[in-house]
């Protein structure tokens, strides 16, 4: 059959409440231009993050119900770290409240002024936490994952002979670790293929460096090494994780991706003395190793994630209905990062407003008109969300070369349907046939950090 259907029957539904355009206008103006700060009930399709926002299928239901809540040594726990090391092939395994505490633990024990950390693309909170220990994030992506309209089959993959030359400028003693974020976020959602892992698990050999992976969509990735890269068609998605993590010698994971849950994350460690050191820290802000800030039910929820997220029929569903969105947009002239990602389709806003300067924020004015048009929340990949304190220029062994503006339409696993989709795309339509008619937008109030979550804005004249 030709028809992608979505996998599974919908159990229970909640209503969505249908604004109008006055009031639209006046929750985005109250929001100061940012849709952060709009309620929840005032938005129609919400493609802001797909972190957390997912339905949990009724097996997860049931596993809340048995969750036990004891704090020490909850059979909860067991369970769960059972089957994590089933899918990821780990001994040491602590759970988080979400992937940010993982990342917050590991660089405070391994970040420090004067290091540096190369990844394929740091993503928001993981270049914050990396930056909070006072060490610098480098990205270091292939040139084709800074160019929109340019396919590759892995755009996400790291430029491994820009990772041998600053591993050779800087010196071993200033990189802690390497990490790859699979697939890369703040590239598009582009998968990393088994053979680039391979290469750069040759480099980190070859100057006795750790690998790491930032592995919150390591099903999505598996799924496109799976579709795309020679010789892996017949090999299972879970052969092809364990041939992932294989390769790492330790991983952050915010469950709220793949683990099909609403709350989660995950360390991973081999190194016997990190994975003590980490301990400590998780039990003086997270709480204890068999819990990590989470409930029990939590943990049994996370436990049959795991499994559902590796079942096939879910993930050929899930990478080509976000496909769908990504061809019908493109169909409608709106310019996207191409091919469509794994959990989002990524609007490139410069080339939709050539008119808008970055200092403008041509990203901002994109995602304030899909919500002042059609209630439609997305977010700013850009300017806002990577400049000012962070600005390119102030940071050495940074790629010297354009930023690029995107619109994030990130997809909340098993929520939306086509017709929901359908929706999005004649929003998208209509306002890329009036984006020469957008505005760009000043900053009138910024955090010293994550200015993309509270900094308020208002229009440019």
């Amino acid at each position: 059959m030709k028809t992608v259907i979505e996998p599974f029957r919908i159990k229970s539904v909640e209503p969505i409440r249908m604004t109008t355009p006055a009031e639209r206008e006046r929750i985005l103006r109250e929001a100061g231009f940012n849709v952060f700060l709009i309620h929840a009930d005032d938005v129609v399709i919400d493609l802001l993050t797909d972190s957390g926002t997912g339905a949990m299928s009724a097996a997860q239901w049931s596993g809340l119900m048995r969750g036990d809540e004891s704090y020490a040594g909850s059979p909860s726990f067991y369970r769960f770290q059972e089957r994590v090391r089933e899918v990821f092939g780990f001994e040491h395994v602590l759970p988080t409240h979400q992937g940010r505490a993982s990342e917050r633990i590991l660089f405070e024990l391994v970040g420090g002024p004067g290091r540096l950390v190369p990844n394929n693309t740091h993503f928001d909170t993981t270049r914050a936490n990396v930056e909070h220990s006072q060490a610098t994030a480098v990205d270091l992506p292939i040139p084709e994952a800074r160019q929109p309209a340019v396919e590759h089959p892995f755009k996400g993959n790291v430029d491994v002979a820009a990772l041998e030359k600053l591993i050779e400028e800087v010196g071993t003693e200033r990189i802690p670790l390497v990490m790859v974020t699979v697939t890369n976020n703040s590239g598009g959602g582009q998968p990393v293929s088994l053979a680039n892992l391979r290469a750069v698990r040759a480099v980190c050999d070859r100057y006795e460096l750790p690998l790491f992976l930032d592995a919150c969509r390591f099903a999505e990735n598996a799924w496109f090494i799976k579709l795309r890269e020679p010789g892996m068609q017949d090999h299972s998605v879970q052969e092809i994780v364990r041939e992932m993590f294989a390769l790492a010698d330790g991983a952050t994971i915010s469950a709220k991706k793949d683990g099909l849950a609403n709350t989660g994350g995950l360390l991973l460690l081999r190194d016997e003395t990190l994975y003590q050191q980490a301990c400590n820290l998780l039990i003086l802000t997270e709480g204890f190793v068999t819990y990590g800030g989470l409930a029990g039910r939590d943990l049994e929820a996370l436990a049959q994630g795991f499994e559902e997220v590796l079942h096939e029929d879910y993930l050929a569903y899930r990478i080509q209905s976000v496909g769908y969105l990504g061809r019908q947009l493109t169909a409608a002239g709106v310019p996207i990062v191409q091919p469509p990602g794994g959990h989002a389709i990524y609007i490139d806003a410069a080339s939709l407003c050539p008119q808008i300067p970055a200092a403008a924020f041509p990203g901002q004015a994109v995602v304030c008109d899909l919500y002042r048009r059609a209630g439609v929340r997305a977010v700013e990949i850009g300017s806002v969300m990577f400049g000012g304190h962070d600005d390119e220029a102030a940071r050495p062994h940074h790629p010297a070369s354009p930023r690029l503006e995107l619109v994030r339409l990130a997809i909340p696993r098993r929520v939306y349907t086509q017709s929901h989709l359908d929706y999005v795309i004649e929003a998208a339509a209509e306002m890329a046939d009036n984006a020469a008619a957008l505005r760009g937008l000043r900053i009138v109030h910024e955090p010293p950090v994550l200015r993309h979550f509270t900094a308020r804005f208002e229009e440019c004249d």
